[in-house]
């Protein structure tokens, strides 16, 4: 009796033609592992290099950001749970250019992030096997993930699933092993550097480089929260959404407290600032200052997984955002092709090409190409984190008005904090333009895309039927 129950739950469609495959423990996962990628793993070395010990306080002021983000997507969910998610929430309570906007703007997001990615798995592999051209594991890990992903929701949960725990496993043991490194002040490698909570001021100060490079770092950080946004997409294929996801955006906040401003926190306390570098997983050069002779190796595993990850994340949520735009008729119309397994497969289908075209061109082009993708993918995730904030403004006016009901589970301290989170997301773009280098490419094509997106829009809107006028 129970098993026809299951198969009746998981064969259970959503209005948007789903089938709801993912569980709790799936759901769940997502959630956690969704805010842990490249970002940390690797690139936090590069920021400590860079602005010293007051990375954690960015760390903790962009996660307090992406709380408010995730407690206004939480909202919106509540309210109607949707894989088209996002766009969907836009067009409603924004209105419909604003659909659009958020649809390509996410997928720009994920299609540069995936770029990234996707090369950098090339990369990573390099280190065991030097002699395979960097661009043949690269395609390997593509057509891996785009097969996991056409073929079934519920196979791309399990695989993002154990995913996830080996990110979180991985934080977890960093997270024991450092608390005592730090509390009996063991001396690491033959520097004499100690594991100390003085290494935060002893160095230069907390703000050794100013406190100007410290607001450099926000963009990064941003960009390394992004993903966090992930479990309003899989929403819309979860059981029971409405009880799952108020589930997963309250440990939000202690992930971010725990997995990324812990571990910053401990990563500043157990070796000077200066000890870090763009290079290196910092989590490798702590480890390697250990003397364990495999760290390498296994921080690079880890680094290939948190790829392979992200790369997975990006192939599910831009499929069902393509989908949801072709839909209507603003995303090319085999797009919004399903399959029988009730997998949005023309969506994928076209996201893996710009994977492949990324591969291609880092493979051609200089290694600047990573940062590049990585700046542009930031600006994806500030308009979608905008946009799902205003959206929910809208959601709250219209409850107001008696229009609809509102959820029990709000976003906390509306409507300042959204204006506060608004706030905060325009300094990030702001500084952006102040950071130079990569950004400054980023933020130089901002116009490009506008223009991009304003003659698509205008495309869209040509090509609809003009409404018909009773009477």
């Amino acid at each position: 009796m129970s098993t026809s129950l299951d198969a009746a739950a998981e064969n259970e469609e959503t209005s948007d033609g789903y089938h709801k495959s993912l569980g709790n423990r799936q759901v769940r996962m997502i959630a956690i592992g969704g805010a842990i990628g490249v970002g940390l793993f690797l690139g936090a070395g590069g920021r400590l290099a860079s602005a010293g010990p007051s990375l954690v306080l960015s760390y903790a002021v962009c996660g307090i950001a992406g709380f408010f983000v995730m407690r206004a997507l939480a909202e919106l969910v509540l309210y109607r749970p949707t894989s088209s998610s996002f766009v969907a929430y836009a067009r409603e309570f924004i209105g419909p250019w604003a659909g659009f906007v958020t649809g390509w703007m996410y997928w720009l997001n994920w299609a540069g992030a995936g770029i990234a990615e996707i090369t950098a798995v090339g990369y990573y592999m390099h280190k065991w096997l030097p002699q395979l051209p960097t661009w043949c594991t690269a395609l390997a890990a593509l057509a891996l993930l785009t097969s996991v992903n056409l073929l079934s929701v519920k196979l791309f949960g399990e695989l993002e699933f154990w995913f996830s725990v080996v990110k979180v496993t991985a934080i977890v043991a960093f997270l024991v092993v450092g608390v005592a490194l730090v509390v009996n002040g063991v001396h690491l490698g033959s520097g004499g550097n100690q594991a100390s909570v003085g290494n935060l001021v002893d160095h230069g100060g907390f703000f050794p480089t100013g406190i100007g490079l410290t607001l450099m770092t926000f963009q990064a950080v941003i960009f390394a929260y992004a993903g966090i946004e992930l479990v309003g997409v899989a929403a819309g294929e979860a059981k029971s959404a409405r009880t799952m996801i108020p589930k997963a955006v309250n440990s939000v906040l202690w992930r971010i407290g725990v997995f990324y401003v812990g571990s910053v926190l401990l990563l500043a306390m157990l070796l000077p600032w200066s000890a870090y570098s763009k290079g290196e997983s910092p989590f490798v050069t702590v480890f390697s200052q250990l003397g364990v002779p495999a760290a390498g190796d296994v921080m690079n595993l880890i680094v290939l997984t948190a790829a392979l990850s992200s790369a997975n994340s990006g192939l599910y949520s831009t499929g069902r955002m393509l989908r949801a735009l072709a839909d209507k008729g603003e995303a090319p119309a085999f797009a919004g092709r399903m399959s029988k397994r009730k997998v949005p497969f023309g969506a994928i289908a076209v996201t893996g090409v710009v994977y492949l075209l990324g591969v291609v061109l880092n493979y051609v082009v200089p290694q600047d190409a990573f940062d590049v993708a990585t700046e542009i993918a930031s600006l994806g995730t500030l308009t979608t984190w905008a946009m799902l904030v205003i959206s929910q403004m809208g959601l709250r006016r219209a409850a107001l008005a008696g229009l609809i009901e509102r959820p029990s589970y709000r976003m906390p301290g509306a409507p300042v904090t959204n204006w506060l989170t608004l706030g905060f997301l325009a300094l990030v773009l702001v500084m952006m333009a102040f950071s130079g280098g990569s950004s400054m490419i980023a933020v130089c094509s901002i116009p490009v895309i506008c223009l991009v997106l304003w003659l698509g829009w205008r495309t869209v809107r040509a090509r609809r039927p003009a409404p018909r006028i009773s009477g």
